[in-house]
């Protein structure tokens, strides 16, 4: 059995796995920054927040592995958003049959 996928299929089977790493990255590095640099908490204070982050929580190879699956998943998400979005927008007008380019 033989199963071809395109991008836009990949893109729409990845994505909700994707979603939630992804997600909890974001929302974390973005509550540690701003904990640490407008609130004024410490390093220690926030540190539970970098270690959801980086992904500490799954021991050393698993902290590796999900920063590298996290670089790779926003990396493909990326390249195959702008691949879907560049097809559904015509940079230039096209021109039917019987139309003049003026």
């Amino acid at each position: 059995m033989k199963i071809l996928f395109n991008s836009r299929q990949l893109h729409k089977v990845l994505a909700p796995w994707v979603f939630l790493p992804l997600f909890i990255s974001s929302i974390t590095g973005l509550l540690y920054r701003v904990s640490k640099d407008l609130l004024g908490y410490s390093r220690e204070q926030v540190h539970w927040l970098m270690s959801l982050h980086e992904g500490e929580w799954l021991g050393d190879n698993g902290e590796l592995i999900y920063v590298i699956l996290n670089s790779l998943g926003v990396l493909w998400m990326l390249v195959t958003g702008i691949q879907m979005f560049s097809k559904t927008i015509s940079f230039t007008k096209k021109v039917t049959k019987g139309e003049s380019k003026g």
